[in-house]
Protein backbone atom coordinates (compact mmCIF):
# COMPACT_ATOMS: atom_id res chain seq x y z
CA UNK A 1 0.00 0.00 0.00
CA UNK A 2 1.14 3.93 -0.80
CA UNK A 3 0.02 6.33 1.18
CA UNK A 4 0.39 10.38 -0.08
CA UNK A 5 0.13 13.47 1.43
CA UNK A 6 0.54 16.82 0.25
CA UNK A 7 1.29 20.06 1.53
CA UNK A 8 2.84 23.44 0.25
CA UNK A 9 0.12 25.17 -1.62
CA UNK A 10 -1.18 28.68 -1.13
CA UNK A 11 -1.85 31.74 -2.56
CA UNK A 12 0.82 33.78 -5.13
CA UNK A 13 1.01 35.99 -7.29
CA UNK A 14 1.77 35.55 -11.11
CA UNK A 15 5.06 35.62 -11.31
CA UNK A 16 6.07 34.05 -7.62
CA UNK A 17 7.02 30.32 -6.81
CA UNK A 18 5.85 27.69 -4.73
CA UNK A 19 7.52 23.86 -3.89
CA UNK A 20 4.71 21.51 -3.10
CA UNK A 21 5.67 18.28 -0.96
CA UNK A 22 4.37 15.27 -0.64
CA UNK A 23 5.37 12.58 2.28
CA UNK A 24 5.37 9.39 1.04
CA UNK A 25 5.34 5.84 2.53
CA UNK A 26 5.51 2.31 0.80
CA UNK A 27 7.30 1.35 -2.16
CA UNK A 28 6.49 3.19 -5.62
CA UNK A 29 8.81 3.46 -8.69
CA UNK A 30 6.74 5.89 -10.92
CA UNK A 31 5.63 9.41 -8.63
CA UNK A 32 4.25 11.98 -10.07
CA UNK A 33 1.81 15.63 -9.75
CA UNK A 34 -1.71 16.03 -11.67
CA UNK A 35 -3.59 19.24 -11.61
CA UNK A 36 -7.26 20.20 -11.99
CA UNK A 37 -8.26 23.71 -12.46
CA UNK A 38 -12.07 24.07 -11.70
CA UNK A 39 -14.46 23.27 -14.79
CA UNK A 40 -11.60 21.76 -16.42
CA UNK A 41 -10.12 18.33 -17.41
CA UNK A 42 -7.42 16.94 -14.87
CA UNK A 43 -4.21 17.38 -16.18
CA UNK A 44 -0.71 15.46 -15.73
CA UNK A 45 2.18 18.25 -14.94
CA UNK A 46 4.98 15.85 -13.97
CA UNK A 47 6.31 12.76 -13.39
CA UNK A 48 9.83 10.77 -11.91
CA UNK A 49 11.00 7.42 -12.74
CA UNK A 50 12.48 6.64 -8.95
CA UNK A 51 14.87 3.99 -9.47
CA UNK A 52 17.37 6.46 -11.67
CA UNK A 53 15.50 10.26 -11.20
CA UNK A 54 14.61 10.38 -14.66
CA UNK A 55 12.02 13.45 -14.84
CA UNK A 56 9.23 14.23 -17.47
CA UNK A 57 7.17 17.34 -17.71
CA UNK A 58 3.94 18.20 -19.47
CA UNK A 59 4.78 20.99 -22.34
CA UNK A 60 3.05 23.69 -20.29
CA UNK A 61 5.46 23.35 -17.55
CA UNK A 62 8.45 22.78 -19.50
CA UNK A 63 10.85 25.17 -17.67
CA UNK A 64 9.51 26.52 -14.95
CA UNK A 65 8.53 23.35 -12.83
CA UNK A 66 10.76 20.89 -11.66
CA UNK A 67 10.03 17.46 -9.79
CA UNK A 68 12.92 16.09 -7.33
CA UNK A 69 12.93 13.58 -4.41
CA UNK A 70 14.48 13.19 -1.27
CA UNK A 71 14.47 9.49 -0.37
CA UNK A 72 15.97 9.59 2.64
CA UNK A 73 12.73 11.58 3.59
CA UNK A 74 10.64 9.78 1.58
CA UNK A 75 9.43 12.93 0.05
CA UNK A 76 8.27 14.27 -3.39
CA UNK A 77 8.77 17.72 -4.62
CA UNK A 78 7.28 20.13 -7.18
CA UNK A 79 8.79 23.69 -7.36
CA UNK A 80 6.92 25.86 -9.46
CA UNK A 81 8.60 28.92 -10.32
CA UNK A 82 7.52 31.66 -12.71
CA UNK A 83 3.93 31.20 -11.72
CA UNK A 84 0.98 31.82 -14.12
CA UNK A 85 -2.37 32.22 -13.25
CA UNK A 86 -3.33 29.62 -15.83
CA UNK A 87 -1.08 27.18 -13.01
CA UNK A 88 -3.83 27.56 -10.33
CA UNK A 89 -5.66 24.21 -9.59
CA UNK A 90 -5.74 21.30 -6.88
CA UNK A 91 -2.56 19.72 -7.30
CA UNK A 92 -2.39 16.29 -6.82
CA UNK A 93 0.74 13.70 -5.69
CA UNK A 94 0.47 10.10 -7.54
CA UNK A 95 2.28 6.90 -7.38
CA UNK A 96 2.40 3.79 -9.45
CA UNK A 97 4.20 0.66 -7.32
CA UNK A 98 5.19 -1.15 -10.30
CA UNK A 99 5.89 0.94 -13.54
CA UNK A 100 8.52 0.13 -16.32
CA UNK A 101 10.48 2.82 -17.09
CA UNK A 102 8.73 3.13 -20.60
CA UNK A 103 5.22 4.02 -18.82
CA UNK A 104 6.38 6.54 -16.60
CA UNK A 105 4.85 9.57 -17.81
CA UNK A 106 3.60 13.22 -16.77
CA UNK A 107 0.14 11.51 -18.71
CA UNK A 108 0.57 7.83 -16.92
CA UNK A 109 -1.64 5.98 -15.27
CA UNK A 110 -1.24 5.83 -11.28
CA UNK A 111 -3.40 3.92 -8.93
CA UNK A 112 -2.13 6.31 -5.56
CA UNK A 113 -3.50 9.51 -5.16
CA UNK A 114 -3.31 11.80 -2.35
CA UNK A 115 -6.13 14.35 -1.20
CA UNK A 116 -4.78 17.09 -3.05
CA UNK A 117 -3.47 20.77 -1.89
CA UNK A 118 -4.76 23.94 -3.62
CA UNK A 119 -2.38 26.31 -5.68
CA UNK A 120 -3.83 29.89 -6.58
CA UNK A 121 -1.83 32.33 -8.78
CA UNK A 122 -3.64 35.38 -8.89
CA UNK A 123 -2.82 38.26 -11.66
Amino acid sequence: QVQLAESGGGSVQAGGSLRLSCQTSGYRSCMGWFRQAPGKEREGVAAIYTPDGTAYYADSVQGRFTISQDNAKNTLYLQMNSLKPEDTGMYYCTAEKWAAPWTCSAHGTFTYWGQGTQVTVSS
